[in-house]
């Protein structure tokens, strides 16, 4: 067995050395080696780990049986129209599930018990709460109900929220109500007060947070304006859209983990706009060493004839 590591990203998170030693561990007397993207000839590799490669270089890598993605968003990879026709595994474990669902709540619950109103009370030290109504009172609706949108519409359904999801295909979870397709679309708008995005990033859904979506959400809530948490992929929105929506009242407010440039450049209007709430890409910044042990454990059970998990539909898009 071989592991190629091909690895491009920021921070401390990202340091190929940390990923050839967690790897090292978990798959003891394996070669494992980091790619380095500027030869022109790559060898022999069984598998490949990879984040954001070059395009064009796992077409160089022969012998490719199976590449393993380091993270839950695909987009960025299927853009290349060079990649190896082998199965392509995308990361969904339980450390991810949980952090989304964490961040999920957490931005919810703020928008609902009016956090930012009473961040700038005590700003201006005043002692003043705005009304305050029950969570049963506010629709939230989960556009994306996968893995992450289920657990995270689970859990705020425990809450007292009331809680519906939006997928491509009717999908069935306790408490939940379950909307389908573009001819249930505006139903499940028309009804929601917090519009939570988690749905992968595909030709169809690209651009698909605009005025014309934001326009069809609930205009009778209890949050006065409705609400929006985008923690899947910037591509999904259109940020002129959102800008302009936050300042004639279409959307109340706005909670944005992810943008069409990261980082987010210092001149744009996200920062200082009071209706925003920025968060640097984090909201299922997933644990290296849970990646560690779910990748290290779906080759163990490969090379022992097991099926692989989580593989990536090509033409879906995730």
């Amino acid at each position: 067995m071989s592991l190629l590591l091909v690895i491009n990203g920021a921070g401390q998170n990202w340091a190929p050395e940390s990923w050839l030693h967690r790897f090292s561990e978990r798959l003891s007397g394996r070669r494992i080696v980091i790619a380095n993207e500027q030869d022109a000839v790559v060898e022999v590799f069984r598998y490949a780990a990879v984040w954001k490669p070059t395009h064009g270089f796992l077409a160089r890598c022969k012998g490719l049986e199976v590449i393993f993605n380091l993270g839950a968003g695909v987009d960025a990879l299927l853009q290349d129209r060079t990649l190896p026709n082998v199965p392509l595994v995308r990361i969904v474990n339980q450390d991810l599930r949980k952090r989304m669902t964490e961040y999920v709540v957490l931005h919810c619950l703020m928008h609902h018990r009016r956090q930012r109103a009473l961040d700038d009370a005590q700003a201006r030290c005043v002692w003043e709460a705005d009304e305050q109504p029950a969570a049963a009172a506010v629709r939230v609706g989960i556009l994306g109900l996968g893995e992450l949108g289920q657990d995270a519409a689970e859990v705020l359904h425990r809450i007292g929220f009331q809680v519906a999801g939006w997928s491509r295909a009717r999908k069935t979870v306790p408490g939940i109500r379950s909307y389908a397709g573009q001819g249930e679309l505006n139903e499940f708008l028309g009804r929601t007060d917090i519009l939570v995005a988690l749905v992968p990033l595909t030709p169809d859904t690209q651009g698909i947070l605009n005025r014309d979506l934001f326009q069809r959400l609930a205009r009778d809530g209890a949050l006065g304006s409705p609400v929006l948490i985008n923690a899947g992929r910037g591509g999904l929105q259109v940020e002129a859209d959102i800008i302009s929506c936050l300042n004639d009242g279409t959307l109340g407010a706005a909670t944005l983990d992810v943008f069409h440039e990261e980082p987010l450049g210092a001149s744009t209007p996200f920062w200082g706009h009071p209706k925003v709430t920025v968060t640097p890409h984090n909201a299922a910044d997933s644990d290296p060493e849970a990646i560690s042990d779910d990748i290290a454990a779906q080759i163990l059970d490969y090379e022992a004839g097991k099926p692989l998990r989580n593989v990536v539909d090509r033409n879906k898009g995730y």
